[in-house]
Formats: C-alpha cells, structure tokens, sequence
C-alpha cells in the first residue's frame, strides 16, 4: 500500500509538471484563455487525469509556472514519457498555440526549444505543427 500512495504521488507530481509546461504555452502570448484551459484538460484527460483530479492539478500547476524561471522542470517528465504520450503533448502545445489562429515569435521560439528538449526532429515537429494549424485554419 506504502508504494502505491508513493507512485500515486510521483504521478500527480508528473502530470502538474505537464500542465505547467502546456499554461507556460499558453501564457507566452500574454492571452490565457477558456479556449486554452479546455486544451490543457482534454489533453490531461487522454493522459489519464480524472477530472476530479483536474482543478487541484490546474491550480499547483499554475503556482509552479509563476514561480519558474525554467522551462527544464516541466520538460524532465515529458522527455522521459512514450513517443506517442510525447506527440500527444506536443499536439497540445501546438493547440494552444494556433487556438487564437496564429503563432507569435515567442510562441514559435519556444515549441524549437522544446524539440530539442524533448528530443523531437524538427522534421516531426514542423508536420505536427502543419496538421494542427490545419485544424485551426
């Protein structure tokens, strides 16, 4: 019982670290919005988050994101997560991005930052990002 509750900690821990980096997206632009909440929940949701566990994970997440100066914290977790859990967050991220139907240089730095992190190629990263501006076009 001991290491369930330990594991089920290590989880929370993971999934606030996954919502900081999704509202640091989201924040980047100056404009967090509805539209970008409902991102951040329906990808948490596919990773596994039940909803009652949603609005204490959004709260701690958004604590830890004012108070980083680093996007390395939240990027650990990511890094260390399946290539399909991986692709399912950078969809999310591009999401959040394009929900107000453009990506600003700031947006834009950040997501190549963040495929150099996570290991993604830029080659995978600029198909997730044409499907997903697609989708919001």
């Amino acid at each position: 019982m001991f290491f369930k509750k330990k594991e089920d900690i290590s989880q929370r821990e993971n999934f606030v670290k996954i919502t900081a980096l999704l509202i640091h997206a989201a924040k980047i632009d100056e404009h967090y919005s509805v539209e970008e909440e409902e991102i951040i929940k329906k990808t948490l949701t596919k990773l596994g988050v039940e909803n009652s566990q949603f609005k204490n994970i959004l709260k701690d997440a958004k604590k830890i994101e004012e108070n980083s100066n680093q996007i390395l914290l939240f990027t650990k977790e990511v890094k260390n997560m399946s290539d399909e859990k991986k692709i399912q967050i950078i969809e999310a991220l591009w999401q959040i991005i394009y929900s107000n139907k453009e990506a600003d240089m700031y947006e834009t730095s950040l997501m190549r930052r963040l495929g150099g992190l996570l290991y993604i190629d830029s080659k995978t990263m600029g198909a997730i990002k044409d499907k997903i501006k697609k989708e919001f076009a």
